[in-house]
């Protein structure tokens, strides 16, 4: 079997140098999996741009000897990741009730209302633990539970200090054996809806509190600055996605908005960084502490700041390899995708769609498109 020692890289895209799209699919050494150079690549494009500097060009124009004849041996595939372990469902359901001993909801009802509240645990899925803690189920895209953070809190809507551990994971309380822990963002299950912008904050608590405000937005929570990471932000595949770091870590949220980069379209907000005090900087202000000052109807009379992020009207869409264009499915997009034959077929609107079920479907490897929603074309 013959083996490169470089090839196209089977993820991620580059801005192409030659026409300017995000098209270009970059030469990496297979031996160490990191890209040749920045320039060394091919855009996907081939019709309309079809550039394509191979590593074979770049090393005779930099003047590096470039022996293809040298024998190359791949190193063995690393050990296949271990699959991550669930949560029975049933467990969830038992945790939604007792909410008169949660001093979380309580304080939420106290500023929202109660309907709004009810709002909140049935869309989030909150719990209550048997001490009277909230726990907050991670969900996946796929609905299978991770895991759930159960956090105690005091009457004023503060993490109570006395309790020790502040943190207790419902894997660790039942203690189940072999539990292979893998977690998602807190949320993630909302991403079926396709139609919204994703927002993304540090606390549970601070993504609930957030989405009474700003309901435009998806809000999701990391579980903190170190949870903002590549691999958890997988399912943010070509969504557009704004981050509102707690004050004091926008310069540390924006380096990680640079790994972010190859995922998602990717921007960091200001807001709470030139709102907050040195004092409330010191005591770790976020954007709901912000938000809190007001009520719902007071805020949306508000002229919102400027560094506040506008919907982009645009619906995603994807194409396939032989060209086949996938439409989430409206309202919501999360049962079926509407599926024609090319982008040509759409725009013009000269065939029939057909409908598949969203579940057997796999878009991880299709590449994205916009559907101008004033236009209804792409």
């Amino acid at each position: 079997m013959e083996y490169h020692k470089y090839s196209l890289a089977k993820k991620g895209k580059s801005i192409c140098p030659e026409c300017g799209r995000k098209d270009f699919v970059l030469y990496i050494d297979n031996e160490t999996g990191n890209p040749l150079h920045s320039s060394v690549g091919k855009c996907d494009r081939a019709d309309n741009c079809g550039h394509n500097y191979t590593p074979k060009e770049y090393f005779r124009d930099n003047h590096i000897t470039f022996d293809s004849k040298k024998e190359y041996t791949p190193h063995p595939n690393p050990t296949p990741k271990p699959q991550p372990s669930f949560i029975d469902m049933e467990l969830l359901k038992k945790s939604l009730m007792n909410y008169n001993k949660n001093n979380f909801v309580q304080w939420m009802a106290g500023i929202v209302g109660e309907e709004k509240t009810g709002e909140a645990i049935s869309r989030y899925f909150v719990g209550t633990s048997k001490n009277g803690g909230t726990c907050f189920w991670q969900i996946d895209l796929q609905g299978k539970i991770r895991t759930g953070k159960i956090i105690v809190y005091g009457r004023d809507g503060h993490r109570r200090k006395d309790i020790m551990p502040p943190v207790q994971w419902v894997h660790s309380v039942l203690k189940l054996p072999d539990f292979i822990l893998s977690q998602c963002l807190f949320g993630e299950h909302l991403l079926r809806d396709v139609t919204k912008m994703v927002a993304i904050v540090e606390s549970e608590k601070t993504a609930i509190i957030a989405s009474f405000y700003l309901p435009k937005f998806i809000w999701l929570a990391c579980g903190g600055s170190e949870g903002l990471n590549p691999d958890k932000c997988k399912c943010l595949k070509s969504r557009k996605v704004i981050l509102f770091p707690d004050a004091g870590c926008f310069d540390k949220w924006s380096e990680k908005a640079k790994e972010l980069s190859f995922i998602c379209a990717v921007s960091v907000s200001s807001l709470i960084e030139e709102k907050a005090t040195d004092e409330e900087r010191k005591a770790g202000f976020d954007i709901a502490d912000y938000l809190i000052r007001f009520s719902p109807s007071e805020f949306a009379k508000q002229k919102q700041p400027e560094e506040m992020p506008v919907e982009v009207k645009q619906y995603p869409a994807y194409v396939s390899y032989n060209g086949k264009l996938y439409i989430p499915t409206p309202p919501d997009g999360r049962t079926t995708y509407t599926v024609y034959p090319n982008v040509e077929a759409y725009n013009r609107r000269s065939e029939l769609p057909v409908f598949v079920p969203i579940q057997s479907v796999d878009i991880t490897e299709m590449k994205q498109e916009f559907i101008n929603l004033n236009t209804l074309t792409i």
